[in-house]
């Protein structure tokens, strides 16, 4: 998945736009739940909203103003690395967190707000995509209008809920309806590759419908759990009585939901076993699946625009019967009360200013710490790339990627994954048999920087110019229909997962390829004034994280096809999870949030997070031993300074600043408890303490902190 919780500040869809797609692994964003709430927006001015005159830029490749030359690299890494990080960026008060991708995001958002001003100025000029990219971003910008609107741009969905009390038997339409639109209700569905034939694209579908980011925050016992959920009833009461409910009914349906949702929650698989595929691959008839649901499905269907399948891939099939339950029990006043707050929740960044200020409060202040919302042009330049994000993101491409970015990332890449095959080769714990099966996928894997070679088409898309919520409903059901499309078509291996501005980068099991949107290649993560040591330790370095992605816990599942095979010999798999089983105990005995109550404690929990700390130890190891052979042949001096460090520290220091972070406890511990990726600092102390060559390039003596006697190995 990716590196870090989702935040108002990043780009929210990496990892899956459609759903379940075998497994997407970032290396920066956290991946929301797939069918996760969208954050929320405050109004501010009706005109266009501008960037701020002066722009912020990135990170330098070598940032010497955040080390803290005082402490010792061997025993603290991150401290000798980013000691002076926090000093030097405060956090603003619309972010959960600051870093370099954060800076790096707020670059690229004025650059998209720069494209979007331009835009939205009306004018005969404007091609079809410059004018729904402007007047999205027009009426998103329009808070009078919004304000105005009230709740008229919902109101059809609200008068379907409302009509639930008279005829009961059309709610597997109004879901199909609410799902097209964006608001997940009850359960998820989409389309993937089939785990195990990667050239087919089925239906899938899975549990989903909880207010709170993953079912454990509805079932911990702390303090700070039983507060999240007080705080939560309240939220639901507040939305339900600012869209007319009579507070004392508006609290009686909030709880009534509460308890809904808390048993849809203990009837879920948790965030561990929702990583593993073998766990979340049940193909069946669609007739085994209509036993459990009744013939209303085909009007879910043709409500949802999906083709009536044959097969579905039934995710969480042990969820059904609850939800069934749960459903059957409910009265119709707590149905219409749970579908009328998810849909206000979804839409709430583009309902008047009370919905999404009390939607930021619960969703950004009371769960991430967030004191304040972003200002509107930022939210308004995202949510622009988030709807039409080839449309804009073909202007940004032209406007700022410096095209021989791509052609040295290439060879990066291919550097790489040539230390990858000699790594595969040196490995003394994996037979020959199996190692002929990993070379094998990592031939075929396919690499794609930059943006993709053939855009989106999105003439089928109605913006209007004054119509904020609609455009949004509008662009969540253009790209439901395009998704739900794909069912029993071709896959198109050609198709990104990430929009071009987006600062991140991903691995799919199921296509076996490697993507680095345009957005990521920009400084400190690549710095065209930084020599290779710097960039290998920086952008090097993710481009092993990904690569490794494909040989992780759940990576190593797929064969060279993208098909979930055991391709292991037993033996083989023994010592890989022994290997694994050494990294999963390392990072658990990690604490990331300590509280006054220990029982608030929060520790990093090493299953959920096994394949991100895999993909960045094994990615640094590649990164290093390709950098090495670069040197070698380039006829580098390793020993040589710059700086005042040789090439291999200024490897490893680039590598720690790509997680030098100023992070709100809320926000860390909100990553912990979902998110499948460690804390930042963790993510260089733990990895460094794992790395051959990290202790010669610092002069570490064995046993030092950063340089253990024993450490752990996979890759």
């Amino acid at each position: 998945m990716s590196e870090r919780p989702a935040s108002p500040a990043l780009n929210h869809f990496p990892c899956s736009f459609h759903i379940a797609s075998a497994a997407l692994a970032c290396v920066v964003l956290a991946a929301p739940s797939l069918f996760a709430q969208q954050m929320p927006t405050v109004s501010a001015s009706h005109a266009p909203a501008s960037a701020p005159r002066a722009p912020e830029k990135p990170l330098p490749g070598l940032d010497l103003s955040s080390m803290d030359l005082t402490a010792d690299p061997c025993v603290d890494m991150y401290k000798y690395s980013c000691g002076n990080f926090n000093a030097n960026h405060p956090i603003p008060a619309d972010q959960p967190d600051v870093d370099p991708f954060t800076v790096l995001y707020n670059v690229n958002t004025q650059s998209l707000n720069a494209i979007l001003t331009k835009a939205a100025v009306p004018s005969p000029k404007r091609t079809p995509d410059e004018q729904k990219i402007g007047d999205y971003f027009s009426a998103c910008s329009n808070s009078k209008a919004i304000d105005d609107a009230g709740l008229k741009p919902i109101q059809p969905l609200l008068d379907e809920i409302n009509a639930l009390t008279t005829n009961r038997a059309q709610l597997a339409t109004l879901i199909g309806k609410l799902q097209r639109n964006g608001v997940e209700v009850f359960f998820g569905y989409g389309e993937q590759q089939d785990l195990k034939d990667a050239t087919k694209q089925i239906a899938t579908i899975q549990q989903g419908g909880l207010g709170m980011p993953e079912k454990d925050y509805y079932l911990r016992t702390g303090d700070k759990d039983v507060k999240f959920r007080a705080d939560y009833v309240a939220h639901i009461a507040k939305m339900l009585t600012l869209a007319g409910s009579t507070p004392a009914q508006a609290q009686k349906d909030a709880q009534n939901i509460m308890a809904f949702e808390t048993a849809l929650a203990k009837a879920s698989l948790g965030v561990v076993d929702m990583r593993d595929p073998e766990k979340t691959y049940h193909l069946q008839p669609i007739a085994t699946f209509m036993a459990l649901t009744g013939p209303s499905f085909i009007d879910f269907e043709d409500a949802i625009h999906s083709p009536h399948v044959t097969e579905i891939n039934n995710s969480t099939p042990d969820y059904w019967p609850e939800l069934t339950k749960q459903i059957n029990a409910a009265d119709t006043t707590t149905l219409q009360a749970y579908l009328r707050y998810h849909l206000l929740s979804t839409v709430a960044r583009n309902l008047p200013t009370p919905f999404d200020e009390e939607n930021f409060n619960f969703y950004g202040r009371i769960l991430r710490g967030q004191p304040e919302q972003q200002p509107r042009w930022k939210r308004c330049s995202n949510y622009v790339n988030g709807a039409l994000g080839e449309a804009i993101g073909k202007v940004y491409v032209d406007q700022y990627f410096a095209g021989d970015s791509k052609a040295k990332m290439l060879e990066m890449v291919q550097d790489i994954e040539s230390a990858m095959g000699r790594d595969i080769d040196q490995i003394d714990w994996m037979s020959a048999p199996t190692k002929l099966r990993a070379k094998e996928k990592l031939s075929t894997v396919a690499n794609k920087i930059g943006y993709p070679d053939k855009w989106r088409d999105y003439s089928k898309l109605i913006v209007a110019r004054n119509d904020a919520a609609g455009n949004e409903l509008r662009a969540n059901a253009f790209e439901n229909d395009r998704q739900l499309n794909k069912i029993g078509k071709p896959v198109d291996r050609s198709e990104w997962d990430m929009t071009p501005p987006t600062v991140n980068a991903y691995y799919d099991d199921s296509m076996n390829d490697i993507n680095f949107p345009a957005g990521i290649l920009q400084p400190p993560f690549y710095d065209r004034t930084k020599d290779d040591a710097v960039n290998y330790g920086h952008i090097g370095a993710v481009i092993g994280h990904e690569l490794t992605h494909g040989f992780d816990d759940e990576g190593r599942k797929f064969n060279a096809k993208g098909n979930l095979d055991d391709w292991w010999t037993p033996e083989d798999l023994k010592n890989f999870t022994t290997r694994a089983d050494c990294l999963a105990d390392e990072y658990s005995s990690f604490t990331a949030v300590e509280e006054k109550n220990p029982a608030d404690n929060v520790h990093i929990n090493g299953r959920l997070t096994l394949g991100e700390n895999t993909a960045d130890n094994g990615g640094l190891l590649l990164a290093f031993m390709a950098y090495l052979q670069r040197a070698k042949d380039d006829h580098i001096d390793l020993a040589a300074k710059r700086d005042g460090f040789t090439a291999p520290q200024r490897f490893y220091i680039a590598f720690a600043q790509n997680w030098c972070q100023n992070a709100r406890p809320e926000s860390v511990r909100s990553q912990v408890l979902q998110d499948p990726h460690s804390p930042d600092r963790f993510r260089v102390n733990g990895v460094v303490v794992n790395q051959p060559g990290f202790a010669p390039a610092f002069g570490c003596k064995q046993g030092a902190p950063m340089a253990p006697v024993k450490s752990c190995r996979i890759w």
